[in-house]
């Protein structure tokens, strides 16, 4: 498809508009905490049997990136203790090759949600390490950590601009007004009054909503923040398991794609219809990209979008039907320049397309748990 160079499909089974990022001139890293790190398990799995605790005892693999210059492969790695009743999220690196493989967080805060900045010269990432969730940076050896944020509400995740001159912060926002609010004289008061749906996402009451926030930063501090979703009660990214994949930079580094259901109470929780929004951070406009017309709209789960290498294109995760949270996932792919969309997995296999990424090749590559279709 002409200016899609590659497209790799893998089928693995608020309210305020600015935040309180402060421009206070950030420090360095804090002393390590004497708090008991959670680490790797030295488990012995006896009569070869596979155990609960055995299951614990795994790390479980985060996100993984690749250094600019494909050199290195940073990823994370969460560890469990079953009698503390809690996790250690951790980031580690290695060569392309998987040799020379390092620890890289050496304490017990928690550090997840690696990035690649600066030309691969730094690493930003999430660490608790202040007391609350910030964006911090550090050498790719793990050396002169660094706070970037030092916003008044934690960083859930970030997504830095392609010319590092903004960023993507990810905050809760209040969207319930709780009891002791409601009620003054009630100030220990935890419950709250259950009028509408949804109010709950597995085990996560929703009095809270994420939004995104775009912030600056000058290559020292992360400061300000507007959101993009000021004045209303949707979450972006999606609940209950939506991240950062749920937004993109275009290579200009002046819009944003992001996924969305724009419905609430009833019809928001009885309904998948998620849209892939266009914003323009020139003039704050916003273009909704799956109901450009009657012909092309799409009513399913539409996700995780993503721009082509040479930003003429745009990418995305789509379900068919509203209401079905199994429906099969295709991969489109839409033409920034006439509004063409194609759902291109679709001829090669009847199957979901569950991740993808893009690369400067001119092939398209679809991979499927039972073989792998080349186009």
């Amino acid at each position: 498809m002409k200016g899609l160079k590659t497209i790799m499909a893998a089928l693995v089974m608020t309210g305020a508009a600015i935040t309180g990022c402060s421009d206070t001139p950030t420090g360095n890293a804090p002393e390590s905490k004497a708090a008991e790190i959670i680490g790797k398990s030295d488990i012995k799995i006896e009569n070869k049997r596979l155990t609960p605790e055995a299951l614990w005892a795994m790390g479980r693999i985060g996100a993984v990136n690749v250094s600019p210059d494909a050199s290195k492969i940073l990823y994370g790695v969460s560890y469990y203790s079953v009698p503390q009743d809690k996790s250690h999220h951790t980031l580690q690196i290695m060569n392309a090759d998987g040799s020379s493989h390092a620890l890289l967080t050496t304490t017990a805060d928690n550090e997840s949600s690696a990035a690649w900045i600066k030309g691969g010269t730094k690493i930003a990432f999430l660490s608790n390490a202040s007391g609350t969730s910030q964006v911090w940076e550090m050498n790719p050896d793990g050396t002169e950590r660094r706070q970037l944020s030092n916003c008044d509400k934690p960083v859930e995740g970030f997504l830095f601009s392609p010319d590092e001159k903004s960023v993507i912060l990810i905050h809760q926002i209040p969207i319930k007004e709780s009891t002791a609010e409601k009620y003054p004289d009630l100030p220990l008061a935890k419950g709250f009054v259950v009028d509408d749906l949804m109010y709950k996402h597995w085990d996560e009451w929703l009095t809270t909503a994420p939004h995104p926030f775009i912030a600056q930063f000058d290559g020292n501090a992360i400061t300000g923040g507007k959101d993009i979703l000021e004045g209303t009660k949707y979450d972006c990214p999606n609940r209950p398991f939506g991240g950062a994949e749920q937004l993109a930079w275009s290579n200009d580094s002046k819009k944003i794609a992001y996924a969305c259901v724009k419905k609430m109470g009833v019809e928001y929780t009885i309904s998948t219809d998620t849209d892939i929004y266009l914003y323009d951070t020139t003039d704050g406009s916003t273009v909704n990209l799956c109901k450009m017309s009657p012909a092309t709209s799409n009513y399913g789960y539409d996700t995780a979008p993503t721009f082509s290498p040479d930003g003429t294109h745009l990418a995305w995760l789509s379900m068919k039907r509203d209401g079905y949270e199994s429906d099969q996932n295709r991969l489109c792919v839409m033409n920034l320049a006439d509004g063409t969309q194609s759902y291109i997995s679709e001829k090669p296999f009847d199957s979901s397309v569950d991740s993808y990424c893009c690369q400067p090749t001119a092939r398209v590559s679809i991979s499927q748990v039972y073989g792998t279709v080349h186009q």
